[in-house]
C-alpha cells in the first residue's frame, strides 16, 4: 500500500474461494469505500482485479477492522 493513503481503522477483504487463507486487502472507511487514488498502482490494479473476479476466483468483500490494529 501506498504511504500517502490515509491511515483508516478498516480494511475491505477479498477472500479466495480456492485457497484457504489467501486474498487481497485493502484500507477503507467504515462502508467499504476504498480511496483508489491514496492507492499505489499495483495496489489499484490488484484492487480492481479482484473486483473484477468476485463470484469467480473471490468472495464478496467484506469490511472488517485492520489486522494490524487488532493486533496487541
Amino acid at each position: 500500500m501506498n504511504a500517502t493513503a490515509p491511515q483508516s481503522g478498516f480494511e475491505l477483504c477479498f477472500r479466495s474461494l480456492f485457497m484457504e487463507g489467501r486474498g487481497l486487502a485493502f484500507p477503507c472507511d467504515a462502508q467499504g469505500r476504498v480511496n483508489l487514488d491514496g492507492l499505489s498502482e499495483r495496489a489499484r490494479c490488484n484492487y480492481l482485479f479482484a473486483r473484477s473476479l468476485i463470484g469467480r476466483d473471490y468472495t464478496q468483500p467484506a469490511v472488517q477492522p485492520r489486522a494490524d490494529l487488532t493486533r496487541h
